[in-house]
């Protein structure tokens, strides 16, 4: 299987940014997903994961602000991210949950900044 984050970029405090991951291969509707980060400096964590059934949670850090949701027939998983902050600054991925279990691949750069 391969991950392909998408949808990063430059925006401003306040602003949104929608995140998309594309799974090949037929299990991606098998897993609980998760999008996870890593900000320089820092280690890897998880921002949000989705059951294979829909049900969600999210790091305290992001609630309410993001939303994590999947499309099993495109096999794809999204994260639309509002009221950004410059704490939210990172390189963004999609893997398994909980267990990341396939390359995480090069993920997608969200910075936030003024």
């Amino acid at each position: 299987v391969q991950l392909q984050a998408s949808g990063g970029g430059l925006v401003q405090p306040g602003g949104s940014l929608s995140l998309s991951c594309a799974a090949s291969g037929s299990m991606f509707r098998f897993n609980a997903m998760g999008w996870y980060r890593q900000a320089p400096g820092k280690q890897r964590e998880l921002v949000a994961a989705i059951t294979r059934g829909g049900n969600t949670n999210y790091a305290d850090s992001v609630k309410g602000r993001f939303t994590i949701s999947r499309d099993n027939a495109w096999n794809t998983v999204y994260l639309q991210m509002n009221s950004l902050k410059p704490e939210d600054t990172a390189v963004y991925y999609c893997n398994t949950h909980p267990t990341p279990i396939y390359y995480w691949g090069q993920g997608t750069l969200v910075t936030v900044s003024s």
